[in-house]
């Protein structure tokens, strides 16, 4: 009969790095986000005002899949609601279970948390790719452990489909756009070499976990200079709210082989960078900036025509360019794809039901809008 373990502090997480090493290449779409080195890290910096709750599943005596939760206090205007969900906090587009089994992963892991003592006022199961890998899974999971379920779009994500080469990606561009693209390469040729500098670390059990920090410098730089520095949500490479965390965590993920960087240079000049992680030929997209003076050259649409067609060279297979601003990522997607939320509103909890029907309300609201 199946079984969980049920892990609630950080330090025993390392008892698990075995099975959760051998189960996260099973993961069909596994992104680095979903990796133990991701959330030690994030729970090192972000942890201290939440509870941890990842749950082991067991078939056999063998773990089969892993469900990494925890429970925040997220702030409404109806008071503080203590959130059950994954440990992502927007980082990334997509989450969900852990091992090649999620099905049974998910339902085990489930009717756990129905035979569990309750400490949580709503779960909330964000950033689910319902469409292509998903499945209804997580919504089946939790209506046969008997929560009532609520369905709805999260956010839409951009991604960008790699093929073998890059005539055939650019080919699928709009005719108007490539020109646009020709016209920038030629106007920057007019005032210096473009040169993309790349730095992907194959990881420390490679012998090779070096994490440059000569250019990681260069694009905190880079994100003072952009909009990033001004922007208020905190959440960007220069800002000291996140700062320390994306630091160490480039130095974990660059002994894992998962980090990602890129800086295009003007006659040996930085004028744009990306920042990402990469896990098994999936690419997230977490940071890109571009300095300001360079607008008129179009140092935006570069740094994504040099990244993309690298990312071809090296065989990636999805380039996922992260939630929001599709519009100004639009000409480079092959696809949008919706990320689900699935949320329960425990009866018993007069606050949460009161928040059942603001959010109801507020659907309501914005279909008659559109």
């Amino acid at each position: 009969m199946p079984q969980v373990v049920e892990v609630n502090h950080p330090d025993d997480l390392a008892h698990y790095h075995l099975a959760w090493s051998s189960l996260l290449p099973e993961t069909r779409s596994a992104s680095y986000f979903q990796s133990l080195d991701w959330l030690q890290t994030y729970w090192k910096h972000f942890g201290r005002d939440q509870r941890m709750r990842v749950l082991i599943v067991y078939s056999g005596g063998a773990p089969i899949g892993i469900v990494p939760l925890t429970v925040f206090r997220d702030h409404t205007r109806l008071g503080d609601v203590r959130m059950l969900t994954y440990p992502l906090q927007e980082w990334g587009s997509f989450y969900g279970p852990i091992g090649g089994n999620p099905t049974a992963t998910l339902a085990v892991a489930m009717r756990h948390l129905r035979h569990t003592r309750r400490d949580w006022d709503l779960i909330d199961l964000r950033w689910i790719d319902k469409t292509c890998l998903d499945h209804g899974r997580t919504r089946t999971a939790l209506e046969n452990a008997e929560f009532a379920v609520n369905e709805s779009i999260w956010k839409e994500i951009p991604l960008i489909d790699l093929p073998e080469t890059w005539d055939a990606y650019f080919a699928g561009r709009t005719s108007k756009f490539r020109n646009n693209i020709r016209r920038a390469e030629k106007h920057a040729a007019e005032r210096g070499e473009l040169t993309l500098e790349r730095h992907r670390p194959l990881g420390a059990a490679r012998g090779d976990g070096d994490p440059n920090w000569t250019l990681y410098d260069v694009c905190e730089e880079l994100s003072s200079r952009s909009w990033q520095g001004s922007s208020n949500d905190g959440t960007t490479l220069c800002h000291d709210e996140v700062r320390p965390f994306l630091r160490e965590m480039h130095e974990v993920a660059s002994r894992g082989g998962a980090a990602d960087m890129a800086v295009l240079r003007l006659d040996g000049q930085p004028i744009a960078f990306s920042y990402n992680y990469h896990y098994r030929g999936y690419l997230n997209g977490l940071r890109v900036g571009f300095d300001p003076e360079f607008a008129k050259i179009a140092a935006g649409n570069l740094l994504y025509l040099y990244v993309i067609r690298d990312n071809i060279e090296r065989g990636d297979q999805l380039f996922d360019l992260g939630p929001g601003s599709i519009e100004a990522k639009r000409q480079w997607i092959t696809r949008t794809t919706p990320s689900y939320r699935y949320r329960h509103y425990p009866l018993a909890s007069p606050r949460t039901q009161l928040l059942r029907m603001k959010h109801w309300l507020s659907r309501r609201q914005q279909a008659l809008s559109s």
